[in-house]
């Protein structure tokens, strides 16, 4: 998860100089759309911001002085979640990401029964049914 303060500007400018930046490029496609990066990659122009929220290449913008406070505020969120529920939910999500989609949904399924028979997800689920 990315957050950026609001004056915050991105590009991958290697074109600018006559280098297209292949490594970049790679970690560039998994996170935004491929237009969004091949737009990056073969304009070498700056994005702001907002324009780097709706692509998906950060998750939230925050104005420069309220950036820590928002960034803790995400992390005292997520520490709060059953460490089980989110250790097997980012490996999951990692996973699963070049499986095809049989593949895919067979490992969300084991990792949820998994899950599902942590004695901490036992209880949190019987206090919710409660």
């Amino acid at each position: 998860m990315t957050h950026c303060a609001s004056e915050a500007r991105f590009a991958v400018p290697g074109v600018n100089l006559g280098l297209f930046y292949f490594t970049p490029s790679v970690s560039l496609v998994r996170n935004v759309s491929r237009k969004a990066a091949f737009e990056m990659l073969v304009t070498g122009e700056f994005i702001d911001a907002h324009v780097a929220l709706e692509c998906g290449l950060v998750n939230r913008v925050a104005a420069a002085g309220e950036l820590d406070e928002a960034v803790r505020a995400l992390v005292v969120s997520i520490v709060a979640k059953s460490r089980v529920a989110v250790a097997a939910g980012k490996e999951l999500f990692y996973r699963q990401i070049e499986m095809g989609i049989k593949e895919a949904y067979a490992l969300a399924a084991e990792t949820m029964v998994c899950n599902m028979m942590d004695e901490g997800t036992l209880e949190g689920t019987l206090a919710f049914v409660q």
